[in-house]
């Protein structure tokens, strides 16, 4: 299947989603909860708040063998926003993302194995009839080395409502930059391809681009700012007049606790 003058900041998972989704490596077993508004939700790069505010929150449990588990989630509109498109009243303004997995150590490098999945509650796209149900399943695997980190992601399901969509993929290759002082900079490159989406207008598939700067703040709270970039085909990410894949700065806050 989906984070302007408002003085918001964004958690950028492009991730994430989000990602911004799977919880930290811990050398014990932690519980932590974070909650954060952004000036427009985006995830891998495409608008899914139409231009508008989003309120998130999550909780995260480590266990200290390695093992994880953890809930997200974000207000949306572009369910709402696709069933206009199509002359149907759909359902769905909640996005919750269930996920877990594992992270060890071998060889040098970190790694991230983990399911997750992206429950849109009481939703109704397939009503709409061009859709299936928006409530996607993916697989994950993540590998680092010192500040670079690649993930792949395999949808078992149809994915976020594009019919036929079952092996989809996206490739996630980013890295995170200690500047001190409490900055860091997270550049992002990521590759989405959805299985059966070419059509005689264009292609869900595209490329996209982020750079994100963090700051600590203290006490819990993060702030971040993103610029985000992408060629995604206007044709097919275009929701009732929205184009959700244009350039955009994200704004947002963060607060973990």
């Amino acid at each position: 299947m989906n984070i302007k003058s408002k003085l918001l900041l964004a958690l950028l998972a492009t991730s994430s989603a989000a990602f911004a989704q799977t919880a930290p490596a811990a050398p014990e077993t932690t519980i932590g909860y974070n909650v954060g508004v952004v000036s427009e939700y985006r995830y891998r790069a495409i608008g899914q708040s139409k231009g508008a505010a989003a309120l998130q929150g999550g909780v995260d449990y480590a266990n200290a063998n390695g093992f994880y588990l953890g809930a997200w989630g974000s207000t949306i509109k572009w369910i709402k926003e696709a069933g206009v498109a199509n002359t149907y009243d759909a359902k769905g303004p909640v996005e919750i993302d269930l996920y877990g997995g594992y992270k060890g150590e071998a060889a040098g490098l970190a790694y991230d194995v983990g399911y997750l999945r992206y429950q849109y509650q009481g939703n109704t796209l397939e009503k709409a009839k061009v859709f299936s149900n928006a409530n996607t399943d993916e697989i994950y695997g993540a590998l680092t080395a010192g500040p670079v980190t690649a993930k792949y992601s395999y949808s078992t399901s149809d994915l976020f409502g594009n019919i036929n969509s079952k092996g989809s993929t996206y490739l996630d290759l980013s890295a995170t930059f200690d500047l001190g002082d409490g900055y860091s900079l997270v550049p992002h490159a990521g590759r989405q391809v959805i299985k059966n989406s070419t059509t005689a207008t264009g292609s869900g598939n595209y490329t996209d681009v982020a750079v994100t700067l963090n700051k600590d703040l203290g006490d819990g709270l993060t702030a971040s700012v993103s610029a985000i970039s992408t060629n995604a085909n206007k044709n097919f990410y275009t929701v009732n007049n929205y184009y959700q894949g244009k350039n955009i700065t994200v704004l947002g806050l963060k607060y973990s606790f």
